[in-house]
């Protein structure tokens, strides 16, 4: 009766871990925010959001699948300015949510293409992340030098650095989604995606990729068709970095050749690999916390702001390598885990 007893309380410490538990207490805080703030503030954290899921898909395809990349900035401009023009176009508020599934599908095909030629051709490792860099240089410098008249895909000019203003927000049906609605579209998302990704750990494509991060060599011996998974990955963290450019774009009605930039596509891997590369939850933690500082230390005037941050980052990176929310959650079920040891 013990031993059964025993199992039951193993299985149930696998569910209920420090990082499940602190992604539900999570969510239910944001569910109940709005009540708590100011509707500006609100506006603000959707923003974080946003930023956010970019955060999310590179856990995707660096934390779950080792590989790392430089990309995921370019993914979330495409998308951005995929949904600016394919909505602009249209002239339908209606039709939002199909311009921003085709620009997520556009970019979702981009990298798909992109990952084929990467892994097939046998890139890895850091080369990964210089030939996605030079990617997200090529079409930030792109994007920026469409200023003319020119350059205008029906009736939308690409503006060059000025970007494009006046993008539609998302809209179902008659519902536009603004203020606290968006707000909650994006919390669900963001969450949903965490769900997901929780829920590939424990079926047979979550166990493919931890098995190819870990070791591509030995996983191609028994039998996984590596550069095949890779890419698909790849692939998939592109369409939820495009999505979370589809969400930047209609929170803000605006897009940049800026979204491309070498701090879009470096912070959010810093940011990841500071909360813990290996778990959404902790990545989604930290990336909240920095936003909500860097934007107080902003907001206060403070011309240390980025120096502040970027010395914090420093120290965590240096000191805690696995991830400063990773390991504190394996500290708390560690010792959870020895207390129960030390009960039987």
């Amino acid at each position: 009766m013990n031993t059964i007893s025993a199992g039951n309380r193993f299985n149930l410490s696998k569910l209920c871990n420090s990082e499940n538990i602190a992604g539900i207490l999570l969510f239910a805080f944001f569910m109940i925010l709005p009540a708590l703030t100011s509707a500006y503030k609100i506006q603000v954290y959707t923003y974080f959001f946003s930023s956010i899921l970019l955060c999310l898909s590179i856990v995707f395809i660096w934390g779950y699948c080792g590989t790392f990349s430089f990309g995921q900035a370019a993914f979330y401009g495409l998308g951005a300015y995929g949904y600016a023009i394919i909505s602009g176009n249209m002239g339908i508020h209606s039709l939002t949510p199909i311009a921003a599934l085709i620009a997520i599908f556009i970019v979702w095909l981009f990298a798909l293409i992109l990952g084929y030629f990467m892994f097939y051709g046998g890139v890895n490792d850091v080369f990964v992340g210089i030939l996605t860099q030079c990617i997200t240089l090529a079409l930030s410098t792109f994007f920026g030098q469409t200023a003319g008249p020119e350059w205008r895909i029906g009736k939308i000019a690409l503006g060059g650095y000025n970007g494009i203003n006046k993008i539609s927000p998302l809209y179902f049906g008659s519902l536009k989604l603004k203020g606290i609605p968006f707000y909650y579209f994006c919390t669900l998302v963001v969450f949903a995606t965490v769900l997901i990704f929780k829920i590939l750990e424990h079926r047979k494509f979550g166990y493919s990729m931890v098995a190819v991060r870990e070791n591509r060599q030995r996983s191609s011996m028994f039998g996984y068709n590596v550069p095949r998974l890779q890419m698909f990955v790849f692939s998939i963290g592109g369409a939820i970095a495009a999505f979370a450019g589809v969400l930047y774009a209609a929170w803000g009605s605006y897009v940049s050749p800026q979204s491309m930039s070498i701090t879009q596509a470096t912070l959010p891997v810093i940011l990841v690999a500071s909360g813990g590369k290996k778990s959404p939850v902790a990545a989604m933690i930290f990336g909240f916390i920095y936003y909500f500082a860097n934007n107080l230390l902003t907001g206060s005037g403070s011309s240390y702001s980025l120096l502040i941050l970027g010395i914090a980052l420093v120290v965590v990176v240096l000191f805690v390598p696995q991830g400063l929310f990773k390991a504190m959650f394996d500290f708390i079920d560690g010792k959870i885990c020895k207390e129960a040891r030390h009960g039987n």
